[in-house]
């Protein structure tokens, strides 16, 4: 992962437990109603987190019925399961909803969570459309299978070498030159996007109208999010949340450096029209009764993208169009991403937007501890000024209850979400609203379960997933010297 230039290690934000008596009368722990009818128990929020535990065929498993069942029994407001994809094609160990098959395991899931939660905790599942993007290939590979040649490479060839024979070369001839030349040679024969497929892997974008498959997917996602909307309620799930952060295709579009000329790229209004078309096809066929909200970014910190005014601007789209929730993130870009080794694809997470969404302890000035609140906080602002209350959730580097109650105190956020806190003591909010603070696992954000997560491997934090290895319900992880959840709290 990127590292800022200064290089400070902040310790932990001290907190102030409640007691049981000063928890009951905390905002956090207060009720919240959306537009939907839907009534949450508290304002405590358990984002998406990708695990790695589906099947390859993307159905629900044991491991993620514990996983999620474990969440549950820290009875949060809200749960929101990791991002779980629209489409029904092989994309590894990642949840799907793209077909019916899908949902028997979701249902089961679904159940598990309100019989592990005591139906306290509502859960919603965030739906996600991806474009392609291809693992970084060796040098010689890309250049001999990879690269389509074109007289652009030719030309470039020639007046490189000065020779104009080149034009005319075949191609096991400039594929021969191609291979033995240096990078600098390379750089200026090649066009960016080549050069970018040959040193990060191929990766498509929203802007490729050129291919058919991308100018249509302002056709396409609408019914394709709302098919999976439509299945997440017939499992049970309380809610959806659109996912339009980070570097998937939602975002993509949201984004300024979309310049798409079919009228979905652009201005701000051209850019948000695709996801607010695809908010209008899901509530359709979910109905007005249900919560549907999204997660978008407040900056997507990269050269060129959305900052916070943006957002405000796609805020009250979003708002005035009847959205349940905002959901608010950072960064987090393939734009900035850190070069993969041969082998493996670029991780949106590994450069300085990637930073931002989450930072480590090992800071800059700035620190780490609900560093984007106060661009969050712009947002929700920007709402109440015109008059519109759709709920907010502020999220990044949370982890203690003084945080969490001063943000709503603030009026910075109505909801506040805690994902490294969660997945480190999924009993936090329990054990504040039972006065029992003080025994709380803290997050120490060292970002060990960021770099399995970029590895692919099973999701775990290492304040726990070595504890107790040998107890009898220590399910381990594929390697076996890690437990898969977190040791049960003793109450």
């Amino acid at each position: 992962m990127w590292k800022p230039k200064e290089r400070i290690r902040h310790p932990l934000p001290e907190d102030r437990p409640p007691t049981a008596e000063e928890a009951a009368r905390a905002r956090l722990f207060s009720p919240l109603t959306l537009a939907s009818g839907l009534t949450l128990a508290d304002r405590t929020w358990v984002p998406a987190m990708v695990p790695w535990r589906a099947s390859e065929e993307g159905f629900v498993t044991k491991d993620v019925l514990d996983w999620y069942g474990r969440f549950a029994e820290g009875e949060p407001g809200v749960l929101v399961v990791e991002a779980t994809g629209i489409r029904d094609v092989p994309s590894g160990p990642l949840l799907r909803i793209g077909h019916d098959r899908f949902l028997p395991g979701l249902a089961e899931l679904t159940r598990r969570v309100r019989e592990k939660s005591g139906g306290r905790t509502r859960l919603f599942v965030q739906i996600i459309d991806f474009l392609r993007i291809r693992r970084r290939p060796p040098h010689e590979k890309f250049l001999e299978t990879h690269l389509v040649l074109t007289p652009a490479h030719r030309k470039n060839l020639a007046r490189e070498t000065g020779d104009a024979a080149w034009t005319e070369a075949p191609d096991t001839s400039v594929r021969a030159f191609l291979r033995a030349t240096s990078d600098e040679v390379l750089d200026r024969i090649l066009d960016p996007r080549e050069r970018e497929a040959l040193r990060f892997g191929a990766r498509e974008r929203v802007t490729d109208v050129h291919e058919p498959p991308i100018r249509d997917l302002p056709r396409v996602l609408p019914s394709l999010f709302a098919e999976a909307a439509r299945r997440a309620k017939d499992a049970g799930f309380d809610g959806v949340e659109l996912h339009y952060a980070h570097a998937y295709t939602m975002a993509s579009f949201l984004s300024a450096r979309n310049d798409r000329e079919d009228g979905y790229g652009g201005s701000r209004d051209a850019r948000a029209r695709l996801p607010l078309e695809v908010f209008a096809a899901v509530r359709e066929a979910v109905g007005r009764s249900y919560t549907v909200g999204c997660r978008f970014l407040c900056d997507e910190i990269i050269e060129g993208g959305s900052r916070v005014d943006d957002a405000i601007h796609y805020a009250r789209l979003f708002a005035r169009a009847g959205m349940d929730f905002l959901s608010l993130s950072t960064g987090g870009k393939f734009e900035d991403s850190k070069q993969p080794k041969v082998g493996e694809a670029a991780y949106p997470y590994t450069g300085p937007s990637g930073y931002e969404c989450m930072p480590t302890a090992l800071s800059d000035a700035r620190g780490p501890f609900a560093r984007q609140v106060e661009k969050q906080a712009r947002i929700r602002a920007a709402l109440r000024a015109e008059g519109l209350d759709t709920p907010t959730v502020a999220a990044g580097g949370i982890g203690t209850f003084v945080q969490a109650e001063s943000i709503l105190a603030n009026g910075e956020a109505d909801l506040v979400a805690a994902a490294r806190q969660s997945l480190a003591d999924p009993d936090w909010f329990r054990k504040h609203r039972a006065g029992r603070g003080a025994e709380v696992r803290r997050c120490i954000y060292s970002n060990y379960c960021e770099a399995l997560d970029q590895r692919h491997r099973q999701v775990t934090c290492q304040l726990w997933d070595r504890q107790d290895l040998d107890a009898p319900d220590a399910v381990r992880s594929v390697e076996g010297n890690r437990r898969l959840v977190a040791p049960r709290w003793d109450r």
